[in-house]
């Protein structure tokens, strides 16, 4: 047998302590999960170590081969071009070892099941149909990732019963927190519960709750919770797994994540497994053109 290649998470980095100390435990956490993989794990910047050590480590324990994975719910700079600008450099630090890349978590249906969670312990049985939700993202200078945010707030949104479910950002893009706030309120929401959108603890989940706490104090005629981070939840264990899997096998896909047709999301359960038929646009030009280039038959997934 060939021993599977190598796993190293590449993290953010934070100033937290706290937040440092929770990514280092999900990858032992990892590790003992995954006992026949050699497992390792660093930071781009702001807290040790560098990903360049973890490399290393993997070095020093054999390895020719890993997968990389970013773990980082969107795919903005770090995941575009820092991770990847770091693996390039290591390649030519250890000559011989070769390595994948996987893709960031994403709103991947078992993240959004998570989230889910965490504002039903912030609700405590709250009806959620009086509920607005705001997603707080960390934000970037990159609209992609931006908009990412906004897909995995529209993705908790769809089928799951809350009054609508909003965006903002607490770094970098609008709208901040508090403006976030000010359009669930201006949207005539009674009860609001900010839900950060970020895996661990730090400095910006931080500022988060307390923004959330410093409006909410502001307007006291308004009923304003805080929900927690996703955290190191099995789900996550499983997703990070997940996307190792993909990036070892070559298994780069498109949005299957949150595809009705692959994966049973709320409301849309009876979609899945459903064949594509090209569908008939009825402001189309008249001329019989078939959605899909013309091919009559069914697109199965």
């Amino acid at each position: 047998m060939t021993t599977p290649p190598a796993l190293l998470i590449a993290g953010h980095g934070t100033r937290d302590d706290a937040g440092a100390e929770a990514f280092r435990a999900f990858v032992r956490e990892l590790g003992r999960r995954r006992p026949d993989l050699p497992v390792a794990g660093g930071f781009i910047e702001l807290s040790p170590p560098p990903l360049g050590d973890a490399v290393a480590e993997l070095v020093e324990r054999g390895v020719r081969r890993f997968a990389a994975v970013p773990l980082m719910l969107v795919s903005a700079g770090h995941a575009k071009g820092d991770i990847p600008a770091a693996l390039a450099r290591e390649k030519e630090r250890h000559p011989g070892i070769s390595y994948a890349y996987g893709r960031p978590l994403g709103p991947h249906p078992a993240l959004l099941n998570v989230l889910e969670r965490r504002l039903d312990e912030a609700l405590g049985g709250q009806d959620r149909s009086e509920v607005t939700v705001l997603l707080v993202g960390r934000g970037s200078t990159d609209p992609d990732a931006n908009a990412e945010v906004f897909k995995a707030a529209r993705l908790l949104w769809e089928g799951r019963g809350y009054a609508g479910v909003e965006t903002a950002f607490v770094s970098l893009a609008a709208p901040d927190v508090p403006s976030g706030l000010a359009r669930c309120a201006a949207l005539g929401a009674r009860r609001i519960v900010v839900l950060p959108y970020f895996l661990f603890t730090g400095v910006l989940p931080d500022r988060v709750r307390r923004q959330t706490e410093e409006w909410a104090a502001a307007h006291p005629d308004l009923e304003v919770r805080s929900a927690d981070v996703i955290g190191p939840e099995p789900e996550l264990l499983d997703l990070v797994l997940e996307r190792y899997a993909e990036a070892v096998e070559g298994d780069l896909r498109m949005n299957c994540d949150s595809c009705v047709y692959r994966i049973a999301l709320p409301g849309f359960e009876d979609k899945v497994g459903l064949p594509q038929q090209p569908h008939f646009h009825p402001d189309d030009d008249g001329h019989g053109h078939h959605h899909h280039g013309g091919h009559a038959h069914d697109h199965a997934h």
